[in-house]
């Protein structure tokens, strides 16, 4: 089991940026695949963005492609989601989340993943 902890979330002007991180315990993540999801409120949690095991093979949804950027430091145990951009839409809880099987364009919804973060809050508002 993986040990997941989000920082990094805020309040933000609309364009702006924000860098969220997840750290991983327990387990190397360098075997695991890691995504990120987010829950507004009232809503479902969806799939934002998931990285390879390697770091070398990311997804995304659609509606951030362009925007937002997951990466992983396995040295460091650590996932990235840099979010530029940001639109008063990208408000929600943003969740980390890990696997060990899979591929990160497979890997898309929260069955798909084993161990999960209490979440960071992102708010876009002027």
């Amino acid at each position: 089991q993986v040990q997941l902890a989000e920082s990094g979330g805020g309040l933000v002007q609309p364009g702006g940026s924000l860098r969220l991180s997840c750290a991983a315990s327990g387990r190397t993540i360098s075997n695991y695949v890691m995504g990120w999801f987010r829950q507004a409120p009232g809503k479902e949690r969806d799939f934002v963005a998931a990285v390879s095991g390697s770091g070398r093979t990311s997804y995304y949804t659609e509606s951030v492609k362009g925007r937002f950027t997951i990466s992983k430091d396995n040295a460091k145990n650590v996932v990235y989601l840099q979010m530029n951009s940001l639109k008063p839409e990208d408000t929600a809880v943003y969740y980390c989340a890990a696997t060990l099987y899979g591929l990160p364009s497979r890997s898309t919804t929260t069955g798909d993943y084993d161990d999960w973060g209490q979440g960071t809050q992102v708010t876009v508002s002027s």
